[in-house]
């Protein structure tokens, strides 16, 4: 099937827009600085990327009429908060399992920000103490198995959408919307750069970008501190969704681009470069980039843009996947 013929349940307002980044892209003294704004792309409760892979997964939970959509993430998980707002949107349940992915020190961190967004939007959400890990969680299951034995229809959506089978073809249609808005606007972002954890919002990218004509770097940045776990999984799922929407070869290794330097020793705690650029892009552009994904993709972005990595000549896509809601969680950042 080619993308178009999978069912979408639209949950945007649309296409996420382009704005260009002047400020940043001076004081880079580099390539010209796009970003194309996931963050601002929904009303459902703050939105973000993954309510855009979560448009082809609805289709095939209503499908299977299930009443309940079985979830997990950390306790600040920017999915989790999206697929309880998916599921409020829709009138069904959903059963969400916050595992302590982070080690920071706020005491707060399972009471605001994500979190508390989907308490109020009618989750039933299960605290766990297990620590960070991208593949499949048995405390996931046990939340499916428990939402059957009450007598419910679970729907399973692993942690970001990313295991499952239909989790890359949000970003393969990305891909196909970013080309549409460049004839518009008539410019060729040569580079992308993403942030890449559980994989699939990368992935999805490589594979709908591996369709086009011209061709370009997809840059995914490592945030998750297990960077050959990540890049394994980034490269199976896009391999599957190139199949899945018949791309018609297969996707070569160089195609397939994990970079690290920027996420520190730990997932989800931010280091001086993660500090920097959140600085940075909110004090040159009033962009809000949180300390778990955004701010460690865009440290990586300007660093690879000041020792021209990505060269001068060059127009760069930032892929701003929102997440800003968690820094209600880092309230002891930016202090003075």
């Amino acid at each position: 099937m080619a993308l178009a013929d999978f069912p979408r349940y639209p949950l945007t307002f649309g296409p996420s827009p382009v704005q260009q980044l002047p400020r940043l892209t001076q004081h880079l003294g580099g390539a010209q600085v796009w970003a194309k704004r996931d963050d601002v792309s929904s009303g459902l409760a703050f939105g973000g990327n993954k309510t855009r892979k979560l448009e082809y997964l609805v289709p095939d939970a209503l499908a299977s009429g299930a009443d309940t959509l079985v979830s997990i993430g950390g306790y600040q998980s920017n999915h989790t908060r999206q697929v309880a707002a998916v599921a409020a949107k829709l009138g069904l349940k959903a059963r969400l399992v916050q595992e302590n992915w982070v080690d920071w020190p706020d005491p707060l961190t399972d009471r605001v920000g994500n979190i508390q967004l989907s308490r109020m939007m009618g989750a039933k959400v299960t605290l766990d103490s297990a620590g960070f890990d991208i593949g499949i969680r048995s405390s996931w299951q046990e939340a499916i198995d428990e939402v059957v034995a009450d007598g419910g229809t679970p729907y399973a959506i692993p942690a970001g959408a990313s295991e499952h089978r239909l989790g890359g073809l949000g970003y393969a249609n990305w891909a196909y919307e970013v080309e549409q808005q460049e004839r518009q606007l008539g410019v060729f972002f040569d580079t992308i750069v993403v942030c890449t954890v559980t994989g699939s919002t990368h992935a999805g990218m490589i594979a709908g970008f591996a369709g086009q004509e011209r061709p370009r770097r997809v840059i995914g940045i490592d945030a998750s501190a297990t960077l050959e776990k990540t890049r394994d999984q980034v490269a199976r799922i896009a391999r599957h969704t190139a199949q899945l929407i018949e791309l018609g070869r297969e996707l070569r290794d160089d195609e397939i681009q994990v970079l690290e330097g920027w996420a520190g020793d730990l997932y989800g705690i931010p280091v001086e470069s993660t500090l920097e650029a959140i600085r940075l892009g909110a004090e040159l552009e009033a962009m809000i980039t949180d300390p778990v994904y955004e701010g460690k993709s865009l440290a990586g972005l300007i660093e690879l843009v000041q020792t021209k990595d990505i060269p001068a000549t060059s127009t760069v896509l930032y892929a701003h996947l929102g997440g800003q809601v968690a820094l209600n969680a880092y309230s002891g950042l930016f202090r003075s």
